[in-house]
C-alpha cells in the first residue's frame, strides 16, 4: 500500500472518530421531557401537544413529547414513577397526593412540585328550572349526581355539601350528618341523561365551561346553574386551599341569562423534585414566553396567563419555576 493512501485513510478514520465523538456529546446533552396529558377528547391533550412542540422548538437541547393518559390521578402516578417529567393535573388531586389523603391515603407523594397554574376547572351544580332548587341548601333530601366513584368531582361535591352540613345517604359511607342527599355516582354523560329524564334532581360537574354535558342538557331542558357564593368559597378555602372563586358568564348556556358565581379547582402543570432546577427554569421560561401557542391550541388556553400562574398553588413550587417567577416579579 502506498504511503499516501495510508495517510488519506488515517485522515478519514480520524475525521470519522471526531464526528462520532461530537455526535455522542450532542446525544449526551439532549434532554428528553415527556409530558403526561389526558384523553384525546379532553382539554389536556391539545394543550400538552402544543406545549411539547414549544419546548422542542424553543429550549436548546430538549426533545419533548406528549402522551395521552388517564388524566389527573394517572398522571400523578406517572410522575411518581419517573415515567414523565411534567404532567397536567387538577390542583386538588395534587393536594391530595402531596398530603397523602383521599385516594392517596396509602400512597403519599410528597416529591411533587408545582410549575404553573393554568385555567379553572369549574364546579357546576346543574339542575332544572322545574326542580325549584335555588341553593346548595335546597339539595337536602334530593337525588344528586356527585361524579364517578373516587373522582375529583365526587370529592368536590362532598366537600361543598359538607360546607352546608349536608352528607350522603349511602350504605358505604358514614357521614355523621343528619341533613342528607341520595348520592348517585355517575359520569357526566350519565348525569346529563338522568337529569334530562327527571331521574335525578341535580348534578355536580367539574370541568372547564362551557361543558358539553351541560350543553346537552340545556339543548332540550330549561336548566339552572346553582350559585356557590364567595363567602362559602372562603370557608372552603380554609381546609381546602386549592379552591378559587370564579364566575360563569351569562349566556354560557342556553337560557342562562345571568352571571353565576361558583368555585373551581385549577388545572396545573406539575413536575417532581428530582427534575434539574435549570431544566425546569428553561421550561417555565419557554412556556410563558410562548403562551400564545397554548392559547391557540384550545379555547381554555385563553385563561392561561402569568397573572394567575401562582394563584391556588397547592404544593411546594419547584425551585426552577420559582426562580423564573421571582426574576419576573410574578407573585
Amino acid at each position: 500500500m502506498r504511503a499516501s493512501s495510508v495517510y488519506r485513510g488515517g485522515i478519514i478514520v480520524a475525521l470519522a472518530l471526531i464526528v462520532a465523538a461530537g455526535s455522542g456529546a450532542i446525544a449526551q446533552q439532549r434532554r428528553f421531557v415527556n409530558v403526561a396529558t389526558g384523553g384525546t377528547a379532553g382539554v389536556y391533550f391539545p394543550l400538552g401537544a402544543a406545549l411539547a412542540r414549544t419546548w422542542t422548538e424553543k429550549v436548546s437541547g430538549v426533545q419533548s413529547s406528549s402522551q395521552a393518559t388517564g388524566a389527573s390521578v394517572a398522571n400523578v402516578n406517572l410522575l411518581q414513577k419517573g415515567d414523565v417529567e411534567v404532567a397536567f393535573v387538577q390542583n386538588d388531586i395534587v393536594y391530595y397526593a402531596f398530603n397523602g389523603i383521599e385516594m392517596f391515603a396509602r400512597d403519599k407523594q410528597d416529591r411533587l412540585r408545582g410549575m404553573a397554574m393554568l385555567y379553572p376547572e369549574t364546579i357546576q351544580l346543574v339542575t332544572l328550572q322545574s326542580k325549584n332548587i335555588n341553593s346548595v341548601a335546597d339539595l337536602r333530601g334530593k337525588r344528586v349526581a356527585v361524579g364517578a366513584p373516587k373522582s375529583g368531582t365526587e370529592v368536590n361535591a362532598r366537600q361543598i355539601l359538607r360546607a352546608y352540613d349536608i352528607g350522603y345517604t349511602i350504605t358505604q359511607r358514614t357521614t355523621g350528618l343528619t341533613n342528607l342527599i341520595t348520592a348517585e355516582f355517575l359520569s357526566f354523560a350519565e348525569a346529563a341523561d338522568q337529569l334530562k329524564d327527571g331521574v335525578i334532581d341535580a348534578a355536580f360537574i367539574t370541568a372547564g365551561h362551557p361543558t358539553a354535558a351541560v350543553q346537552d342538557i340545556a339543548a332540550s331542558r330549561d336548566i339552572k346553574i346553582v350559585s356557590i357564593p364567595a363567602n362559602v368559597v372562603e370557608r372552603l378555602r380554609e381546609p381546602y386551599p386549592y379552591y378559587t372563586a370564579v364566575t360563569i358568564p351569562a349566556n354560557t348556556y342556553r337560557g342562562q341569562t345571568a352571571d353565576v358565581p361558583t368555585t373551581a379547582v385549577m388545572a396545573m402543570l406539575v413536575t417532581r423534585q428530582e427534575v434539574p432546577e435549570d431544566l425546569v427554569y428553561q421550561l417555565t421560561k419557554a412556556l410563558w414566553e410562548n403562551v400564545t401557542a397554548l392559547q391557540q391550541a384550545h379555547a381554555r388556553g385563553r385563561d392561561i396567563r402569568t397573572e394567575t400562574a401562582r394563584n391556588g398553588m397547592p404544593v411546594t413550587m419547584h425551585a426552577g419555576a420559582l426562580r423564573y417567577y421571582r426574576e419576573r416579579n410574578i407573585r
